[in-house]
C-alpha cells in the first residue's frame, strides 16, 4: 500500500531533479503548502519528516499529538484528481482508505479492517455505492469478530464478480 505513495514521490523527485541530500528540504516545502501538491506526494513528504513532539513520522504519531494531528488534517488540503476510467470519487475513496490504514489510531478496529480489505478493490477502479457501503457497515457491526473478515471478503468477491451492475453485499 505504501508503494502507491512512494511511486508518486519518486516521480516528484525526478521531476524536480532532487537528490537524496535535498529530499528532506523538499519534503518540508511540500508539507508547508499541501494545497499545491497531489495527496500522494504530500503523504510521502510527511513520511520523511520527524514530528518534533512525539518523534514519529509526522502525521503518524498517536492521537493527541498536536503536531501529528495538525499534519494529518492538513493532508486533506492536498490536490485530489480522479484517475481516467474510474468512477468519480474513486480517488477520494482511495485517499481516505490509505489515510485510515496508514494512521489507524483513533479509528475503530472494524473500520480499519474494512478499509484495508477494500483498498485493492478501489485501486482497480471499483467503488461501492453509498447504499452498499452502509449495508456492509451494518453487516459488520452485527457480526462476530470471527465472521468479519470472511463477510468482507465475500462482499469484495461479489463486487469483483459483478463490477458493472448492482452488487448487493451478502446479507446474513
Amino acid at each position: 500500500m505504501d508503494s502507491i505513495v512512494e511511486e508518486e514521490w519518486s516521480a516528484f523527485l525526478r521531476h524536480w531533479d532532487v537528490g537524496g541530500d535535498q529530499e528532506v528540504a523538499l519534503a518540508e516545502m511540500v508539507a508547508a503548502e499541501p494545497d499545491r501538491h497531489d495527496w500522494r506526494v504530500v503523504d510521502a513528504a510527511l513520511d520523511r519528516l520527524v514530528c518534533s513532539a512525539c518523534g514519529d513520522r509526522l502525521s503518524r504519531g498517536p492521537v493527541g499529538c498536536s503536531a501529528c494531528d495538525l499534519a494529518h488534517g492538513f493532508r486533506y488540503a492536498a490536490v485530489e484528481t480522479d484517475r481516467p476510467g474510474v468512477p468519480p470519487g474513486n480517488e477520494h475513496a482511495i485517499r481516505v482508505n490509505v489515510s485510515v490504514v496508514r494512521r489507524p489510531q483513533g479509528i475503530s478496529e472494524n473500520e480499519t479492517l474494512v478499509r484495508r480489505l477494500l483498498l485493492p478493490v478501489l485501486l482497480v477502479g471499483l467503488q461501492p455505492t453509498t447504499a452498499e457501503a452502509q449495508r456492509l457497515s451494518a453487516l459488520i457491526k452485527r457480526s462476530s469478530r470471527t465472521q468479519r473478515s470472511c463477510l468482507i471478503e465475500q462482499a469484495i468477491e461479489e463486487m469483483l464478480r459483478h463490477p458493472a451492475q448492482k452488487r448487493p453485499f451478502p446479507m446474513r
